[in-house]
């Protein structure tokens, strides 16, 4: 999944790389969306929101940037792990969610705040393994890497904030039913990703 990312859109010329460079963006975005989507429905306060947005978009940079360092050298080991990260984060963060809708009453908060602390950091460090992965090619798209790393920082900043926005007024108008909907949704991607490493590589 992530050599697909970075392969896809190197050795491009102008201006057709600045395009690449952006639908590189949303693509690495996609699992940063998903689980601010997840979060976004027990976590609607604008601190949480803000927290969770900027740390997204940071650690996507901060893994692009090493990737453009790094290069090769921890690809392989990388790519090694990162379905099975991506799967057991998916798979625990969506349980979790059914567990919490079957079992809490309505109303009730949670007893920690995923935005903060080691829940913040393992859900950053998740969602932008494969920007990593696609560091590694982004000298190769003709981009300026002092334009690409903040491009894709900024692009999964913004989908954490809009999948976050949107989560909360969707359970306002849907009520907790949808926890459980977005709860699955996160399981079964999770297994997607698993199955695809497992079948295709």
């Amino acid at each position: 999944m992530s050599r697909f990312l970075f392969t896809k859109f190197t050795n491009l010329t102008q201006p057709m790389a600045y395009l690449s460079l952006f639908i590189l963006a949303i693509a690495l975005a996609a699992d940063a969306f998903s689980v601010a989507a997840s979060i976004g429905l027990s976590h609607n306060h604008p601190r949480q929101l803000f927290r969770l947005s900027f740390h997204f978009g940071l650690f996507q940079s901060l893994f692009a940037l090493a990737g453009v360092l790094i290069g090769t050298t921890l690809l392989h080991f990388v790519e090694g792990i990162d379905h099975w990260v991506a799967f057991t984060l998916l798979t625990l963060l969506g349980g979790f969610m059914i567990y919490k809708s079957l079992k809490m009453e309505e109303g009730q908060q949670l007893s920690f705040d995923f935005t903060r602390g080691i829940h913040l950091i393992g859900l950053s460090t998740a969602v932008s393994i494969d920007a990593f992965a696609a560091g590694v090619g982004l000298p190769a798209m003709q981009v300026s890497v002092f334009i690409s790393v903040p491009v894709i920082g900024i692009v999964s900043t913004l989908a954490t904030f809009i999948a976050m926005e949107l989560a909360d007024h969707i359970k306002k108008r849907w009520g907790k039913q949808i926890e459980i909907v977005a709860g699955s949704v996160l399981i079964l991607l999770g297994c997607s990703i698993l199955f695809h490493h497992l079948v295709y590589q």
